[in-house]
């Protein structure tokens, strides 16, 4: 079983565990292998400290402060060299200072303090992509297409995105005031109060009666519970059980572990989805699936690329492990490595490597990446416009219908609303699968 419980010890990033068990042991010196004869706890007796080592650091340490052509503080000395000690171990252990830790705690709950406005950059102007749906600034009919020319009189032109985001969001109940500018108009104020702002990683809709697709952005702490909700709205809108289902992992970066498991898990009964291995005993998790069946069973095919990555790639890997779901698209991103957060004082955080993933085949995934299926490079889709045919039904004098079946002459096809398929070739190579395998089958 899948315990909620399990979310505030296995929280932050691209699988990312959190607890003071765990902060503890990677706290520990690495262990010394114990003599034949040594006593039983001798493994545990730390590493005599590196003194030659340390008295260079402080050397190096004095020299800077003496004849740097600046003045250097030790703070931001130490700060630097703990910067350093981790940036030097891989790519993906790094020291949090307290923005960094709060931006990534924001960014795996799915919460934090703003406006509630998805933005990019036009023309040196920081516009606004769309309002969020029930946030402070889709109640103040602030619409899709307006500059931000201001933030709290503050002129926004060659800002970058983030300097303006970094702006909008803070303190909750605390206001703000955009000035902004619609359709090339006059310029006018909106004051909002920043409120809390959950962003779904999860959207879900029906490409054709029948045929579902869920797409996941990123595993945040909720995804899991919001994918089921998004299967049991599909069977709903559908009607009855739906005959295929499309999983978007496609430039999906990863996130929380356990939201992984709870994904995996929504189209799994039985068997491991992913277990990791570390030098420490709490690195050491394994996670099975549990007997009920949220998808109901339903066909599934999985669409992958290069920008799919960690707790993706556990999903994409348990589901083609356990031969539930056909991966289609490109070779993923490869990182099969856990990174454990380590909260330290004044707010600060460790983000270090400490144990790597296997799919339930005994696969690592670290530096190879997840290989599909079936391989579907990106294209693009043009519609050709039909040509003037004529059928058997359109001729004068045709004979009637054997089995006394109505003519069907041609017919001008009728312009349909854009659909998301229409688009997008490898999501359209997928439906086109499903519907094959719903006609092997006899659905």
């Amino acid at each position: 079983m899948l315990f909620s419980s399990r979310l505030t010890s296995l929280a932050l990033t691209i699988a990312v565990v959190i607890g003071a068990p765990l902060a503890q042991a990677a706290g520990a010196a690495p262990a010394a292998a114990p003599a034949a004869n040594a006593p039983a706890n001798a493994a545990n007796i730390k590493a005599p400290l590196p003194l030659d080592e340390l008295r260079t650091f402080a050397e190096v340490m004095d020299r800077i402060k003496a004849a740097y052509v600046e003045p250097v503080d030790d703070k931001t000395l130490l700060e630097n060299a703990i910067k350093g000690m981790l940036s030097n171990l891989d790519p993906h252990s790094a020291y949090l200072g307290p923005e960094d830790f709060q931006e990534l705690q924001e960014s795996t709950s799915g919460e934090f303090g703003g406006l509630g406005i998805e933005v990019g950059v036009e023309d040196g102007f920081v516009k606004v992509v769309s309002p969020i749906d029930d946030t402070p600034a889709s109640k103040a009919g602030i619409e899709a297409g307006d500059l931000i020319v201001k933030i709290n009189g503050t002129p926004t032109q060659g800002q970058t995105m983030q300097e303006a985001v970094d702006k909008m969001r803070g303190k909750l109940g605390e206001k703000i005031t955009l000035t902004l500018v619609r359709d090339g108009g006059t310029p006018f104020d909106v004051t909002l109060a920043r409120a809390t702002i959950q962003v779904k990683s999860v959207k879900a809709q029906m490409l054709e009666p029948g045929y579902g697709y869920i797409r996941i952005t990123q595993f945040q702490v909720k995804t899991g519970e919001e994918v089921g909700k998004a299967l049991a709205k599909l069977r709903k809108d559908n009607g009855k059980k739906m005959s295929g289902l499309i999983l978007d992992l496609r430039n999906n970066p990863g996130g929380v572990l356990q939201a992984a498991v709870e994904v995996a898990d929504h189209f799994l009964t039985k068997g491991l989805i992913v277990y990791t291995k570390g030098r420490i005993a709490n690195s050491e998790l394994r996670f099975s699936a549990d007997p009920a069946d949220a998808s109901e069973g339903v066909p599934l095919v999985v669409l992958i690329n290069g920008g799919s990555a960690s707790a993706s790639e556990i999903v994409a890997g348990a589901l083609q492990d356990q031969k539930r779901g056909i991966l289609m698209g490109t070779d993923t991103f490869g990182k099969g490595s856990v990174q454990t957060v380590l909260p330290l004082a004044n707010d600060r955080a460790l983000k270090i490597t400490t144990a790597l993933y296997y799919t339930p085949n005994g696969r690592s995934i670290q530096a190879q990446g997840i290989n599909p299926d079936i391989e579907v490079k990106r294209a693009k889709l043009t519609a050709e416009a039909d040509g003037d045919n004529y059928k058997e039904a359109d001729l004068l004098g045709h004979l009637g219908n054997g089995n006394g079946g109505a003519d069907k002459p041609t017919t001008k096809a009728k312009a349909g609303k854009a659909r998301p398929q229409d688009d997008d070739y490898q999501m359209n190579q997928a439906l086109s699968l499903l519907k094959g395998l719903s006609v092997t089958r006899g659905n």
